[in-house]
């Protein structure tokens, strides 16, 4: 944890990590305040966070504290009333409306999805179908292969088998798609419909699943995400008002699910582990996967970098929405990145005592068909090239790489700094 990290939570552990929570009114839009400089945030400091978050092609960014509204900007044509998508960050509002389901006995994380979606849902043998569960969907250990031609697909030819349930960590879009189909099966209600009962409604948000190819994402303003973050802050209760009560479940929601990949726990990301994975790639890094940013943090990660991150140690819910920054279509660092504007806040710190590690690096062109570049603010040391199975395949010290012999698909980048800093980046080879 950085200095500043460390000083606000020896400050606030008692009677502030605990503070009692405001709550927004629904119907409302009415949402109270707290002035930035009673947190002894430096407006300057706040400046150049949205600079950079415009620079990022950013739509709209809330930081909550408390419950209230201490950050709110929208850039780009975006407004308060305008609704965005959520992409792969509505898995954890998916993730909640599981557990409400299980709560009322409309089904059980441990039975087989084919209970709910019919024999012949994949392509496997039917005893290996037989062992994949609602728990192995949520937790993206379904064992099905995600290196088919298109891993969101949901088709039975689409979802072939690679090796048993809960023996292999993938994200992997297609079979988390169907959990949509298994809540509506289960609860005889149609997806808006039961997420608008359950959650949308009791909480205030507004919003709507939308079909988009197999998926259906879901789109809201970024206010609404930051309800929605609110009530996990809040463990799964809005104000007064259970919402997800099943605590059980939501703990183990945010926490660690299986021991394959430490950082991922029910369709939510997981900060301050010793090792995570990251999407389309086999390999298992050392430390955690946001180091500028809290140890418990727990975080929804979206296509084009859409971020709802609660902190419950600071009572900290942020929200990020807009479009890729740098043709980049899964900005994976770009939410440490604000992390680093984020602890530099503070005019208390001297700039030399705050930890931020916020390395830009950056690979061009990506795709790469021949020659690689690679810039970074920091020295590097050495840069080595993995193929998304784990297997080294470059290794080099110069920031150009020839990459022409590499074969069509996705690797791993690893950018070792001199510092000691190791940042991870895709790279599509064509």
């Amino acid at each position: 944890m950085n200095s500043l990290l460390s000083l606000l939570a020896l400050l606030g552990a008692v009677c502030m990590a605990h503070a009692q929570l405001y709550f927004p009114p629904n119907g409302s839009n009415e949402w109270e305040t707290i002035d930035p400089a009673s947190l002894g945030w430096c407006q300057d400091n706040i400046d150049a966070l949205y600079t950079f978050l415009e620079d990022q092609n950013t739509k709209g960014f809330i930081v909550l504290k408390d419950g209230k509204i201490v950050l709110e900007q929208y850039f780009n044509g975006q407004t308060q009333e305008d609704s965005w998508y959520w992409a792969s960050a509505g898995k954890t509002l998916t993730a909640g409306l599981i557990g409400i389901a299980q709560e009322e006995n409309l089904l059980d994380i441990t039975d087989k999805t084919s209970d709910y979606l019919g024999q012949g849902w994949t392509n496997a043998p039917l005893a290996k179908e037989d062992l994949i569960t609602i728990w192995h969907q949520l937790s993206m250990t379904s064992g099905l292969d995600d290196g088919v031609t298109d891993p969101h697909c949901t088709d039975p030819n689409c979802l072939e088998y690679l090796a048993d349930a809960g023996t292999r960590w993938a994200y992997h879009n297609g079979p988390y798609t169907l959990l949509t189909d298994v809540l509506e099966n289960a609860s005889g209600q149609t997806l808006n419909q039961y997420a608008n009962q359950k959650i949308l409604s009791p909480t205030g948000m507004s919003g709507l699943y939308l079909p988009q190819g197999y998926n259906r994402v879901f789109f809201s303003t970024a206010r609404s995400m930051a309800r929605y973050g609110l009530l996990i802050l809040n463990q799964g209760t809005w104000d007064t008002t259970p919402v997800i009560a099943d605590t059980n479940y939501l703990n183990e929601m945010i926490n660690t699910s299986q021991n394959l990949n430490e950082a991922y726990g029910y369709l939510w990301w997981l900060n301050g582990k010793d090792s995570f994975m990251i999407p389309q790639s086999q390999i298992v890094f050392d430390g955690t996967f946001m180091p500028n940013a809290p140890e418990d943090l727990v975080a929804g990660l979206g296509a084009d970098g859409q971020f709802l991150n609660v902190i419950p140690s600071q009572n900290l819910v942020l929200v990020r929405m807009g479009e890729a920054p740098n043709n980049t279509p899964v900005p994976f660092t770009l939410n440490d990145d604000i992390w680093g504007y984020m602890n530099a806040l503070d005019c208390g710190l001297a700039m030399e005592d705050i930890e931020v590690t916020n390395t830009a690096v950056r690979l061009y062109p990506n795709p790469a068909q021949t020659e690689l570049t690679i810039t970074s603010s920091e020295a590097i040391q050495k840069i080595e090239v993995f193929t998304v199975t784990g297997q080294k395949v470059l290794t080099t010290t110069l920031p150009t790489l020839d990459v022409s012999s590499l074969s069509e698909g996705m690797y791993v980048v690893t950018v070792v700094h001199t510092n000691g800093q190791v940042i991870h980046k895709k790279l599509l080879v064509e």
